[in-house]
């Protein structure tokens, strides 16, 4: 038996590997419940996923779940990606910012990445607003091998 308490256990080795059996998975869910008390449904949810053998679905299981929660809070998912790191006042204008034009709630993702070289891409929903100089200089270099 893996040791819960000396966090001894790769929780993605254990989803992931269709090796390790039904038995060891139930054992180890079954320790966790105990330890967390889990709600009865959440276990007889995660048992059922161990039995069909799509443990590895609950990732993306959790992610669409909370993403259903969002939606009925009236919540738009955002991404917005930097060059450099934002203060939590400027996340917070781009937040209102972004609330004034789409009429809802924003859960803004802020995402640093310094491969963008300056500038912001933004994406809310379908809409994607680039400004990072990064995609300039690709379009630049676009049009150049054009002519």
């Amino acid at each position: 038996m893996i040791n819960l308490l000396n966090n001894s256990i790769d929780f993605s080795e254990l989803i992931k590997n269709p090796t390790i059996k039904q038995s060891d998975q139930k054992n180890i869910f079954d320790s966790l419940s105990k330890e967390f008390n889990f709600d009865s449904l959440l276990v007889k949810f995660f048992n059922l996923l161990i039995e069909k053998r799509r443990l590895f679905f609950i990732k993306k299981i959790l992610n669409d779940f909370l993403l259903i929660c969002s939606e009925q809070r009236g919540e738009v998912q955002a991404k917005l990606t930097a060059v450099k790191d934002l203060s939590l006042q400027e996340l917070e204008s781009i937040k209102n910012e972004l609330k004034e034009n789409f009429g809802s709630n924003i859960k803004l993702d802020y995402i640093k990445d310094e491969t963008l070289l300056g500038g912001l891409v933004l994406q809310v929903g379908s809409i994607m607003i680039d400004t990072s100089i990064k995609n300039k200089l690709k379009q630049v270099e676009q049009q150049m091998i054009e002519a």
